[in-house]
């Protein structure tokens, strides 16, 4: 199973080597996150948040480092933003977007919405989300941090490894470090 981050992998490929994995460490998401950032194709291991209308804590994430100490070094970590699937406000937008490609970030996938798409598109940074709204979010500083999280009924744990290409996203546990 691949486990740096690096851009030489494909989705289809790590289904076709795990279409038999019934231990459910192998994971798919659903297919209903559209491309907004001007890079298709990220991966990296997993920060998580979950929040729902306040994305008080993205803001804070993006605006942090995005890379993670692995066994191989310094990688680019992916963001995994449960909104709860909230269509009503956006949780990312081109301010935001811009602080994540500036603090190193691979990508950031969100159970919600995006806006700016215009500027996200122009981003050199991996972004999913369900859908755009011009709406912005409400700040009242919730949510959490490094927890575990279901989106769109796949649970994603903090430290699992996301793919993400034209094909599909996949999330694999951490590499086991001897």
């Amino acid at each position: 199973m691949m486990t740096q981050a690096s851009n030489d992998f494909a989705t289809c490929d790590l289904c076709d080597l795990e279409k038999h994995n019934t231990s459910g460490s192998f994971r798919v998401l659903p297919p209903v996150f559209g491309d907004f950032g001007g890079r298709s194709k990220f991966c990296g291991p997993v920060v998580t948040l979950k929040c729902f209308e306040d994305n008080s804590l993205v803001k804070a994430a993006v605006d942090s480092s995005g890379l993670v100490d692995t066994a191989n070094g310094r990688v680019p970590a992916v963001l995994v933003v449960d909104g709860g699937a909230s269509l009503r406000r956006a949780l990312l937008g081109g301010n935001l977007g811009v602080a994540a490609e500036r603090n190193g970030w691979a990508g950031v996938v969100i159970d919600g919405c995006v806006r700016d798409v215009a500027e996200l598109a122009e981003l050199s940074i991996g972004i999913r989300a369900l859908a755009v709204i011009p709406m912005p979010t409400e700040k009242r500083n919730e949510g959490q941090r490094d927890v575990a999280v279901q989106i769109q009924g796949v649970w994603i744990y903090p430290g699992d490894w996301l793919y993400a290409d034209d094909d599909g996203i996949v999330v694999v546990p951490p590499p086991v470090v001897a």
